[in-house]
This record gives C-alpha cells, sequence and structure tokens, in this order.
C-alpha cells in the first residue's frame, strides 16, 4: 500500500494499521514524503481522530525517530514534569530544585515560548551563563552534580515531532488531541525518566478552554505513560487567570526565587508543593511524609540552596541581583471601585507578548526585562484608582496608551461576590 491509500484510509475514517503508522513517521523523519502528504494525513488525523491504539503506536514511532536518553538506567528514581503551558507558569523553575532538595532527581526538557505563553528555555536564558543539556552526556552530568538536568530538544531527541509539529503550525492542526500527546509523550519517553508528574491546564488562559478538554488530555497522556511502563499522576488545573503574578523572563525567575526563599506568590506556590508531593509518592515516598518532606525543605532553606547548585552545575552564574531590570514600570489603575470577577490570562500573555517577553514571529529576540506584575486576582475587591496590575517595559518599542488599555480591560470587576475555581480541579493516575 502506497501512502496516498494511507491518507485515503485515515480521510475515510479508517483505523491506520501500525506499519503505515511509523511509514508516516519514517518519512517525516527521512524525508522520503513529501511535505503536501505529510500535511495531508495531519489534517486527516486532525479531522478523524485516532483511536487510543494509533496514538500509542505513533508515540513510539515519534519516540523512535532519534536517540533514546534512557536517564532512568542511570538515576533510578528520575522525574520528569511537563506543562501543558500556561500564564504566569513558573512552576518549573521552583519545582525542579525542590524536588532535588527532597533527595529524588529531576530531568525536564524545556522549550521555547509558544504563542502566549512564556517558555521556561527563555526564563532560563535570562540567567548569566546558563546553558542547558543537550546530549545525555550533558544530562548525566548535570544529574550528577545537582540532581536536576534542565535539557532542550536537539536534532537527536524525536526529530520526526520537529518536523511534523512545523507542519502543524503552518496547517492549523495543532489543536489535535492525539497529535499533542504524541509530541507530547515522544520526547518525554526518549529522556526515559520512570516517573512522570503532568500539569494539565483548562481554562480561558490554556489550550484545553474546558474542563471536560483537560481531563481528557490528562487521560490520554496517562494512559501512553502507563503503556511505556512509566509511574504517572496529572492533575488538571485552573488557568482561568494567570497562575502566578509576573508575567516576563527575568521577572518569573524572581518569582521563583522568591517560592523558594518562603514568600512569593501564594498560587504559584501552592500549586508547585503539590506537583512535588506528587512527584515523591511515585518515588516511594508515601503521602504525609512527602508532604512534610517539601514543606521542610522550603522551611529549611534547603530548596533555596538547591536553586544555586542546579545554576552552577548549567554553567551558570546564580547572582539573581544581575537578572534584567525593566527600565520603567507604569501601574495600571482599577477603573472602578468592586470585586474582580475574570482576569484574561491569554490577553494578558498576549500583552507580555507584545512588552517583549515572547516572539511575535520567528525573529524577534526575548527582552528580559520587559513583563507584567499581577496585583488583582478573582475575588479580590479593589478601589477606584489603585494598581491592579503593572506594567514593564524594555527595550521594544510600543505603544504605551494601549498596552494599559488593553491590561485594564482585562480585568473584569462589578459589584457581585466572585470566587476563584478550585486550583486543582482533577487528579488522575491511571487507576481509576
Amino acid at each position: 500500500m502506497n501512502f496516498v491509500e494511507s491518507i485515503a484510509r485515515k480521510r475515510d475514517g479508517a483505523e491506520l494499521r501500525p506499519e503505515e503508522i511509523r511509514a508516516f513517521v519514517a518519512g517525516a523523519t527521512a524525508g522520503t514524503i513529501g511535505d503536501e502528504q505529510l500535511a495531508a494525513m495531519l489534517m486527516a488525523i486532525c479531522l478523524r481522530g485516532a483511536s487510543a491504539e494509533e496514538t500509542a503506536v505513533l508515540v513510539e514511532a515519534m519516540r523512535d525517530s532519534g536517540a533514546c536518553w534512557r536517564l532512568a538506567e542511570d538515576f533510578p528514581g528520575l522525574v520528569d514534569k511537563h506543562s501543558t503551558g500556561g500564564v504566569g507558569d513558573t512552576v518549573s523553575l521552583v519545582f525542579a530544585p525542590l524536588v532535588a532538595a527532597c533527595g529524588v532527581p529531576v530531568a525536564m526538557m524545556a522549550g521555547a515560548g509558544l504563542g502566549h505563553t512564556q517558555g521556561t528555555l527563555d526564563k532560563l536564558a535570562t540567567i548569566p551563563s546558563f546553558r542547558v543539556a543537550t546530549t545525555r552526556g550533558e544530562a548525566l552530568d548535570r544529574l550528577a552534580a545537582c540532581g536536576v538536568c534542565f535539557a532542550a530538544q536537539s536534532d537527536e531527541i524525536a526529530p520526526a515531532d520537529r518536523k511534523l509539529y512545523a507542519l502543524r503550525d503552518l496547517t492549523a492542526t495543532v489543536p489535535s488531541l492525539p497529535l499533542i500527546v504524541a509530541s507530547i509523550m515522544s520526547k518525554k519517553l526518549a529522556v526515559g525518566a520512570g516517573h512522570l508528574v503532568l500539569d494539565v491546564k483548562w481554562g480561558s488562559g490554556a489550550f484545553c478552554r474546558t474542563l471536560p478538554e483537560g481531563r481528557a488530555l490528562a487521560g490520554a497522556l496517562v494512559s501512553v505513560a502507563r503503556r511505556a511502563g512509566v509511574s504517572v499522576r496529572a492533575l488538571v488545573t485552573d488557568m482561568n487567570q494567570p497562575l502566578g503574578d509576573r508575567l516576563g523572563t527575568a521577572s518569573e525567575v524572581r518569582a521563583a526565587v522568591d517560592v523558594l526563599e518562603g514568600h512569593g506568590d501564594s498560587r504559584l506556590r501552592e500549586l508547585t508543593c503539590e506537583l512535588a508531593v506528587a512527584a515523591l509518592t511515585l518515588a516511594g515516598e508515601a503521602a504525609a511524609a512527602a508532604a512534610a518532606r517539601v514543606t521542610e525543605a522550603l522551611a529549611s532553606g534547603r530548596a533555596r540552596e538547591a536553586l544555586d547548585r542546579v545554576v552552577e552545575a548549567h554553567g551558570g552564574r546564580p547572582d539573581f541581583s544581575a537578572l534584567a531590570m525593566p527600565l520603567a514600570s507604569v501601574d495600571v489603575a482599577a477603573p472602578r471601585a468592586g470585586i474582580v470577577t475574570a482576569v484574561a490570562a491569554e490577553e494578558l500573555g498576549w500583552i507580555a507578548v507584545e512588552l517583549g517577553s515572547g516572539r511575535r514571529n520567528r525573529e524577534d529576540l526575548v527582552d528580559p526585562a520587559a513583563g507584567l506584575v499581577v496585583h488583582a486576582r478573582i475575588g479580590d475587591r479593589v478601589v477606584e484608582g489603585e494598581p491592579i496590575a503593572t506594567v514593564e517595559l524594555g527595550t521594544r518599542r510600543v505603544d504605551l496608551g494601549a498596552i494599559v488599555a488593553r491590561t485594564a480591560a482585562a480585568f473584569a470587576i462589578s459589584d457581585d461576590d466572585s470566587s476563584p475555581l478550585p486550583l486543582v480541579a482533577a487528579r488522575l493516575d491511571g487507576t481509576g
């Protein structure tokens, strides 16, 4: 059967055979299938969906398109953590040193900013001389030195994903559950941790707009992980407002330091601690003991000390006073008194991008000094004229008046009482 027949079968709703999926991935990797046919198959999968078996085979084929690091062979207790992306989501920068301070090694393949979200790679790049790992040897060296490895996808890890994701971006096939699962899990399985914690966002600032969509994505990711022999826990978490109070690369690094020093944003701290407890329980700790260990690591300062070791092991200089600072700051005033009933997370994310903390196109450079500080959250009572946010300006030229107006409009204020949704909406481990 040639590949045109495979496209036609999926177009008509048939289930692809494993050999057809493997041929699709092999052709994408080697360049033996043209972009027009790859795009046609991606569109067919996006429109027709894929079964659990098709998705699992696609994940495995994409994982095997490049090198498999199998880091758990050298570090058996190794934990990986993945977030599906959000606004003000600084969890990774707190989670890694916190879990390592509790005696559990952590490896994460970080990504650059995508759309309205700020990426972990861009945040790490603001730390002077920080270098992520790009090979298995570098990953093992960093784990041995500090118990943490931050890695970046290179040509050797899941090259099929790099090719197919670029085409998905060009063909409007990004919002496809099986393709999302394959993209995430192929890289996770290629890194090869034995335990995986997933933070699946839902809400106005997330890819999954509704809670059922978030649960479906979490369930699919958990299913693939368990099939691969990886112990896994997924949290479905609220992204109907920014998670933390900072948006921007250097600003979010400072937010992580604040939490590790025992203060900082309460929502960011709460979610990171729950994810850290999940990581420790996957590694064999009882839940109560894991919670106590996480609390002690923060209170004693050991988690903060671990951050310095992480930075040094990655070639960086743990002098956080050297992080870029905004050139100017402008407060955004509440237009009226009342209670905050909504905060448009995605809009704030795009505003941060416009200021310079993300890329409007591939040629843009990220400005580490730019960003936003969020002062008001859902349920807060505000007074007319008091700051509900602060715009942090870097070197990128912007229309400040328009930015301030957009930021103010992102906060809905009324006379009605309002409460935030639960930070964690669901917990899944695949056991029912």
